[in-house]
């Protein structure tokens, strides 16, 4: 049952893009999604980053699971099924190996729906024959315990379900493939995947539970919660979403009550952001789903409380979260560590899961301001410009001990990029009724339905690096009035995050403008957006202005890490001194406030804005050049600071 690699193919096939849309459906949110295949993205910045992961990311991650075992795991729990004695398979590296497997499915399944390509999903059913033979005939697919059920791995228990609350990781498992079955359904039309996922959540829903001869355990490490809604967004069975709820209803109530697995009390009366950051970034994007799903009002209330929480007290600068390496945690209140910062490339991907449904449901641009800031900053320092080489942990600061590497033993990181960059363009839109929101900047064409009406709209735009946005209505058939919500960033109304955990440290004052068709609008603001309604024609044009300068940042005098120290930031951008640009000890470096920082375009590092000014390293005076954070540890390791002493 080997099956054949594609990779080098696959990576030099030619792109063909799809201009079939799909149109937004009900996803059960007070706001609707627009469907990133509706976007087509045309943006230097971002169209970089898609390419590497389409070319490099994705083969890259194939071919590891080939290379480290991932199918064969599944090759030997199909032989140990179809054989009579114990062949006496080794247990594979972590019990949650065959997520990476998922995960990179996931994210070819995005790839594929903007771009066809006959062998790369011809190569993802071969994957899926094995993936299928190796599920147990009553829908149980957890290779770790089949390709050896007398012996399993060592997390996993001697029974299903055993320890599940510990180290088995199989509602983990569970919870990947339902994301990557509904992923891979919607780009091919195919079920194979999708009716593996159902048997196994249908077993899962068959022996879990209150009732007689059932098991009332909940997830060890969650994303189960997330995959069952989507599940059930997919198929319209409420079991799935009941599902969801009964793992989070009795969480806090069984076995193991841990706060390191946000287990320690129920999560309805949780109002800290506590433990292991991405199974709480999971839990959280999970509560989202079920709150707005269900309308249950306890749930909207425990989110908002521990959104608050984060946002206030324990989110980094890049938008990072997760202060430390024990345990890969939420640290205590305001304890935000630098140099030895864990920020798991994960968690970024969970803090932007958990801000992306916090908009949905309560359509607050302050949502955006948090995803924004994760996205540019803490989670694409997680994979290298070239698509190839990955960050598990991305600190503020660093000796040169840290190093991208091509992968991991625990390959959680990598696998999570395939799946979450494919998939940015939906991120751009959402709307609902006759309003559209613009929720970020970059160069697209979207291609959607407002109020049941084709509409047809350009993005043009040098964002990150400026901030003047074109859009322009190249078709309409709209007969009424529609409401465009034009997205405010809070670092051009002063605000650094919501909440005022970080703020601004200089005196400059930046201001926004917006026009229609050469005219100026109001620009007051409704929950940070600037919202203009009009009966909108072919041609018309709008024009968004946001003044974007370099800007010193301080944290609160709480955050104990940063007190007496700046960071820099321009636009959405956090930037950092690295050794590599500057001819001194990078980490002795302060800053002098009345200083000016000046900008320049430079090509290198796939083009970014530099920042530079005069500061002083042991007395002396130097030029300091600044790099974006996301940049940094690509020429080399060496030392890196964010957060620079001040004078």
């Amino acid at each position: 049952m080997r099956i054949r690699l594609y990779f080098t193919a696959l990576a030099l096939l030619p792109a063909i893009a799809c201009t079939q849309t799909q149109q937004p459906a009900s996803h059960g949110y007070p706001i609707d999604p627009v469907p990133f295949t509706s976007v087509k993205v045309t943006d230097s910045f971002w169209g970089q980053r898609l390419k590497a992961s389409r070319e490099v990311t994705i083969p890259l991650a194939f071919s590891k699971c080939e290379e480290t075992g991932r199918y064969l795991n599944f090759e030997q729990a199909y032989r140990q099924m179809n054989s009579k004695e114990n062949l006496g398979f080794p247990p594979s590296g972590f019990p949650f190996d065959d997520t990476d497997v998922y995960k990179t499915i996931e994210g070819a399944s995005y790839v594929l729906q903007t771009y066809p390509d006959a062998k790369m999903e011809a190569y993802i059913d071969s994957v899926l024959t094995i993936v299928a033979a190796a599920q147990e005939p009553d829908g149980y697919l957890y290779t770790p315990r089949t390709m050896n059920p007398e012996h399993p791995h060592p997390w996993s228990g001697l029974t299903r379900w055993s320890e599940v609350e510990g180290g088995s990781h199989e509602f983990y498992n569970l919870g990947h493939m339902l994301e990557a079955a509904v992923a891979h359904y919607q780009a091919t039309g195919k079920r194979n995947f999708l009716d593996i996922a159902i048997r196994y959540a249908d077993c899962v829903i068959r022996e879990i539970g209150e009732g007689e001869g059932q098991t009332c355990v909940v997830p060890g490490h969650q994303i189960a919660e997330m995959g069952l809604a989507k599940l059930y967004l997919a198929t319209g069975d409420r079991k799935y979403l009941d599902q969801a709820k009964f793992f989070l209803d009795k969480r806090g109530t069984t076995k193991i009550r841990s706060a390191y697995s946000q287990s320690h009390i129920p999560v309805l009366e949780q109002d800290e952001a506590v433990g292991h950051a991405v199974r709480a970034a999971y839990m959280y994007a999970g509560m989202a789903d079920v709150a707005a799903l269900t309308g249950d009002q306890g749930y909207i209330d425990a989110i908002d409380r521990i959104w608050e929480n984060i946002v206030t007290k324990k989110l980094y600068i890049t938008g990072g979260i997760g202060a430390t390496a024990d345990g890969e945690a939420f640290g205590p209140n305001y304890f935000l560590p630098n140099a030895t910062s864990y920020c798991e490339t994960c968690a970024a991907i969970g803090n932007v899961y958990v801000n992306y449904r916090m908009f949905l449901l309560h359509g607050d641009a302050k949502y955006y301001d948090v995803l924004e800031r994760t996205l540019y900053n803490g989670l694409i320092s997680g994979v290298s410009l070239d698509g190839g080489a990955f960050f598990y942990p991305n600190p503020l600061e660093s000796h040169g001990q840290h190093h991208r590497e091509p992968w991991f033993g625990c390959a959680c990181c990598p696998s999570n990029i395939c799946r979450f960059i494919p998939s940015l363009p939906g991120y751009v839109y959402a709307s609902k009724d006759n309003t559209l929101w613009v929720n970020l900047y970059m160069s697209n064409t979207l291609t959607t339905q407002v109020a049941g009406k084709d509409i047809t709209l350009t993005q043009q735009t040098g964002y990150p690096w400026d901030g003047d946005v074109l859009l322009t209505v190249e078709k309409t058939a709209l007969k009424g009035k529609m409401a465009l919500k034009l997205r405010i960033p809070g670092w051009v109304r002063g605000e650094v995050t919501p909440g005022g955990l970080y703020s601004f440290a200089d005196d400059k004052q930046t201001a926004y403008s917006v026009t229609v068709n050469g005219e100026t609008v109001d620009g007051t603001l409704d929950s940070g957006y600037v919202t203009v309604e009009r009966n909108w024609k072919a041609g018309d044009q709008v024009r968004i202005h946001l003044d974007m300068e370099p800007r010193l940042v301080k944290a609160d005098e709480r955050v104990e890490a940063d007190r007496g120290r700046l960071a820099v930031e321009k636009g959405p951008i956090v930037y950092c001194a690295e050794w590599a640009d500057n001819s001194f000890p990078t980490l002795e470096t302060v800053l002098n406030p009345a200083r000016p920082i000046t900008v320049r375009h430079e090509d290198k590092l796939c083009g970014i804005d530099e920042l530079s000014t005069r500061a002083t390293v042991n007395g002396k005076d130097v030029d300091l050049t600044l790099i974006p954070y996301y940049a940094w540890c690509h020429r080399g390791s060496g030392d890196m600071i964010v957060w620079m002493q001040a004078n």
